[in-house]
């Protein structure tokens, strides 16, 4: 089976929100390296996993990667294939 369309781009955890609820995860920032200046941040819950199934947080200024993967029915090609491209007849 094909993996699903995916990109991984590489971030910082540049800000750590702590939770106004004691029995609720707080959240972290995340800068994503992009060229785009409106889309570099993103928030999520600061409750990760590790490999031992303990419950671990992360630190400001921690390199992560974020990983955005869609299903493979939800995209469109970028190009069409080359046997779907149409040929334009010449300019004079």
């Amino acid at each position: 089976m094909p993996k699903n369309p995916s990109i991984t781009l590489p971030g910082t955890v540049d800000k750590i929100i702590p939770s106004l609820f004691p029995n609720e995860a707080g959240k972290v920032q995340i800068s994503v390296d992009t060229p785009h200046n409106l889309y570099r941040e993103v928030r999520i819950e600061n409750a990760l996993t590790n490999a031992s199934g303990d419950k671990v947080s992360l630190k400001l200024g921690s390199p992560v990667e974020v990983t955005i993967t869609a299903q493979t029915g939800s995209t469109t090609p970028s190009h069409p294939p080359s046997s779907q491209k149409t040929l334009l007849p010449p300019v004079d």
